[in-house]
C-alpha cells in the first residue's frame, strides 16, 4: 500500500515535465527499482494505471528496470550477488559486505508526445 503515495508523486513529476516541455501526453515512463528498495514494481504499475486515469499520463507505458542487490568483497573489491548460505566472494573467497546496490528507486526518463 505504501506504493500509492510514491506513484502519485511519479505521476505529478511526469505531468509537470510534460507541461513544461509543451507535450500533450506522457507516452512512457522508465523507472529503476532495486529489489531492496522496499517498493514492488507490480504494485507501482497497478497504482499508476489507476491514478493516471484522466491525466496526461493515462495509458503511458511503464517500464521497470529491476536492480538485484550486490555485495562487495572486502578483500578484492569485486561486486557479486549473494549466494545462499554464504557471504564468500566467488572471485577470491573474501567476505562480502552490504552495498547500496539494489536500493535504487528513481525515474530514469520520461517520454512525451
Amino acid at each position: 500500500m505504501h506504493e500509492y503515495p510514491i506513484t502519485e508523486q511519479i505521476i505529478k513529476i511526469c505531468t509537470d515535465h510534460c507541461h513544461k516541455a509543451g507535450g500533450s501526453r506522457v507516452s512512457k515512463v522508465n523507472l529503476v527499482i532495486g529489489d531492496y528498495s522496499g517498493y514492488v514494481g507490480e504494485s507501482v504499475q497497478m497504482y499508476f494505471d489507476i491514478i493516471s486515469e484522466g491525466t496526461v499520463c493515462e495509458k503511458a507505458e511503464v517500464h521497470i528496470e529491476h536492480i538485484e542487490p550486490k555485495l562487495k568483497c572486502s578483500s578484492c573489491g569485486a561486486l557479486f550477488k549473494k549466494r545462499p548460505m554464504t557471504f564468500d566472494c566467488p572471485e577470491c573467497g573474501g567476505e562480502g559486505g552490504p552495498t547500496d546496490i539494489g536500493k535504487e528507486f528513481y525515474i530514469d526518463s520520461i517520454e512525451i508526445e
